[in-house]
């Protein structure tokens, strides 16, 4: 798996689906994640990592944990002002707005990819 930078991407779900992608990879933008936003357009790629807080978030999440191939291992919709549990497996965690993964087909057991801007994996 390539070292990803801080930036902007794409997440393509099992069967082919595309998801616009921000990574989020430096302590700094991990940390700053979604707080204070209002929303997001798709979705937000933590790494490491293997827990969350929705803490002073404007919305609820849905927040799939990943394993170290990009696999859904767990699938959960957290409130603001929650704290979740790290999950032993998890390498990885993707956050989106309440009921987006539903839609874009994420499920535990579904395997993902990131595509970064300029072809890179």
């Amino acid at each position: 798996m390539a070292r990803w930078r801080d930036g902007m991407g794409q997440l393509v779900v099992e069967g082919g689906r595309l998801v616009p992608l921000e990574l989020a990879v430096s302590y700094r933008a991990r940390t700053r994640g979604l707080l204070g936003r209002d929303g997001v357009d798709g979705a937000v790629l933590l790494s490491p990592a293997t827990s969350v807080h929705t803490f002073r978030m404007r919305f609820p999440l849905d927040v799939a944990y990943l394993d170290r191939h990009l696999r859904v291992i767990a699938l959960h919709t957290v409130p603001p002002n929650r704290l979740t549990a790290p999950r032993l497996r998890a390498r990885h965690i993707l956050e989106a707005e309440a009921g987006a993964m539903a839609r874009w087909g994420i499920r535990p057991g579904a395997r993902v990819r990131v595509e970064l801007h300029g072809g890179h994996t």
